[in-house]
């Protein structure tokens, strides 16, 4: 137990020893030839029986989360000992009697470490080690300057935590458990101690004091030995009063009366969590068998008024706290629509705002969503293009747009969904001047060591005006982007395979590229595909990297497709597009004659004369319902039969079910 100390003492005798010419030594009172020594309690020469070693085994099985004491270090306390008997998500927390967090309080977990309380430096250890099963540790050499108590922040089963200290003879005590609670009982929302009479609580303080004055011999206890210590009363029903006040008048012996008033447990708490309160329960009880009688027995006057007592202290678990849905963002067509979401605990029933994290046990709600109040108005095209600004390469072309509403009126266009704006002005590219293949070096490895390999280039379609991207339309005579490479035959030993890379997985920016990793023999014709086992003792190749070809700068994006905006007979479909930078925010630098097509005509076949009489569109705007997908309403499949059939036609299943 006292290795460090029993190491610190021979050196400090092999030091006395080589000091002296004549090999003689120096005991630890300092003179020559003495044999004297320092024994565990500190005592030069002394015999071991000035003090008291304290030691247990906390092993209670505790059911809910948060503080619980596991001991009392008494003040002087020397070689402390803390530690948890096996690895677990527990964790120790120190405290002094004063109230002031040491090591783990106000439920934030401290880095291990060395932490100074009581008057010594605590060295808090947590191994981290994925293969040690040790658990966490508190260690000091005191003498502490107070009380502190012991704590368990109590997640997971108690694997145990043994303790070990030692005092001075004459402050040879047993564990204490404090006047507020019991071993294992829960901190910052702990349950009162089973109560007893003011009176009783007094006689054993004085029955605890002498037999700790009295005690010859040292004790080793257990959790379970701790539990039938006296437990002192709260400060309340002690009695204190300055030196030198008057006693009070002398009462008659408590002996003299057969029955007394004693308090037996409590009520139950009011709350399971987040500070509720709970009141201690008198009963009267024989004085000498302690078993409870009826009240008349007992003097109604000096029955105790119970007194409410807070419990369980501890937060409640934090829940999302989920407010209502905004207005939608849209009077109509898709909009969205918020909510807010808040991570709250009940604490002495109020409910406080806490850190997300807290919640991070629970799914997050939801916080925006789409909604639609009705169907815009309609966007109609007035005009056809005007002629392309040029003959070839990429020009401008205009046309005259409107919103329209459901009645055919022109009104402004935040009526419409400016998302599905048709263009009024596009580039138009009338085709390249001139395109050509661009071709890069080959490679200058081939990619097999030995036998066959290839080796590589990039080859792309470019226009021959400075800026563009690759494009297509050079022709099918693509140039090859490997040719076979022969680094002459392989011997039969195993090694790793490697085959080529990949194309970079975006044109521009960090993007990545794989390849194949295999385990092959070499013979000198052929490979020998083994299992990745025979190659373990090689190193393994990558078979990902990182790649960058350039950076992306402004780049053009678009939407999906639109609906087509009839069904037969020629109509037009459009999508939006927009010049985004590399943080996805609009720009002005993309090239405007690489911009998409921002719109193009759709279902040019001839419309299918309707055969049923009963099925005709009612209304003439009709296809706006199709764009909708109104169409799985019974109400608007009626009302636009015609084009809801021919819908359903042509895309088998685009209508769905209800």
């Amino acid at each position: 137990m006292f290795v460090s100390y029993l190491i610190l003492t021979l050196l400090h005798v092999q030091t006395a020893v080589l000091a002296r010419p004549g090999g003689e030594s120096i005991g630890c009172d300092d003179y020559l030839g003495s044999d004297k020594v320092v024994d565990k309690c500190g005592v030069c020469g002394g015999d071991n029986t000035g003090c008291q070693v304290v030691s247990g085994v906390f092993k209670h099985a505790l059911t809910s989360l948060g503080y619980h004491r596991v001991v009392e270090i008494p003040q002087g306390a020397t070689k402390i000992n803390i530690t948890e008997m096996h690895k677990s998500n527990n964790y120790l927390a120190l405290r002094s009697r004063s109230g002031r967090s040491i090591i783990n309080g106000n439920w934030a977990i401290d880095r291990p470490g060395k932490y100074e309380g009581g008057g010594t430096m605590f060295t808090y250890k947590r191994p981290n080690e994925i293969s040690s099963t040790a658990g966490e540790s508190f260690l000091a050499e005191g003498p502490t300057n107070e009380i502190l108590d012991v704590y368990m922040i109590h997640q997971q089963p108690n694997p145990g935590v043994h303790y070990e200290y030692v005092v001075m003879r004459t402050n040879a005590i047993s564990p204490q458990v404090p006047p507020h609670t019991r071993p294992g009982q829960p901190f910052n929302g702990q349950l009162a101690p089973e109560g007893r009479s003011q009176d009783e609580g007094e006689e054993d303080e004085r029955s605890e004091e002498k037999e700790s004055v009295h005690s010859e011999t040292p004790e080793i206890f257990t959790s379970e030995s701790v539990q039938t210590f006296p437990v002192r009363q709260p400060d309340r029903f002690l009695s204190h009063r300055p030196d030198n006040s008057v006693p009070p008048a002398p009462q008659p012996p408590r002996r003299s009366r057969d029955h007394n008033w004693k308090q037996l447990g409590t009520t139950e708490c009011s709350t399971t969590c987040g500070k509720g309160s709970q009141y201690p329960i008198f009963r009267c009880v024989n004085r000498n068998t302690h078993k409870e009688v009826p009240e008349n027995y007992c003097d109604s006057s000096m029955k105790p008024t119970p007194e409410e007592e807070p419990c369980n202290i501890f937060p409640c678990p934090a829940f999302w706290d989920i407010g209502e849905w905004s207005e939608c963002s849209k009077t109509c067509g898709l909009g969205m629509q918020h909510r807010q979401a808040l991570c709250r605990q009940v604490y002495a029933n109020h409910s406080l705002t806490v850190q997300p994290y807290r919640c991070q046990h629970l799914e997050k709600p939801e916080t925006t969503s789409t909604c639609q109040l009705k169907i815009c108005s309609e966007w109609q095209i007035r005009t056809d293009w005007t002629s392309c600004s040029v003959p070839c390469g990429v020009g401008q072309r205009t046309r005259d747009v409107k919103c329209v509403s459901n009645l055919g009126d022109v009104v402004d266009d935040e009526e419409c969904n400016m998302k599905l704006r048709p263009s009024d002005i596009e580039n138009c590219d009338m085709g390249p001047c001139a395109k050509s293949w661009f071709l890069t070096d080959w490679s200058e490895r081939c990619s097999a060591e030995c036998g066959a390999g290839v080796r590589t280039r990039s080859v792309a379609c470019m226009t021959n005006h400075i800026g563009s991207l690759p494009l297509e339309g050079c022709g099918n005579n693509r140039p090859a982007e490997a040719t076979p490479c022969d680094n002459g035959p392989c011997t039969g030993k195993v090694e790793w395979f490697t085959g080529s890379w990949s194309q970079c997985s975006i044109e521009c920016g960090s993007g990545t590229q794989q390849r194949e990793v295999i385990c092959v023999r070499k013979n000198a014709d052929t490979f020998e595909v083994l299992d990745p086992y025979e190659c373990s003792f090689l190193e393994r190749p990558p078979s990902q990297q990182s790649c960058h070809l350039k950076p992306c700068g402004a780049k053009w994006f678009h939407t999906e497709w639109s609906m087509c905006s009839k069904s037969c007979q020629g109509g037009f479909r459009v999508r939006e597009v927009r010049c985004l930078s590399d943080d996805m925010t609009l720009s002005n630098l993309c090239d405007p004659q690489l911009k998409p097509e921002e719109k193009e005509s759709c279902n040019p076949q001839d419309c299918v004369p309707e055969v049923d009489e009963n099925c005709k569109d009612k209304y003439y705007n009709c296809n706006v319902v199709v764009q909708a997908r109104l169409c799985v309403y019974n109400y608007y499949k009626t009302a636009c039969c015609a084009s809801c059939t021919r819908v359903a036609t042509r895309h088998p299943g685009y209508l769905g079910s209800r």
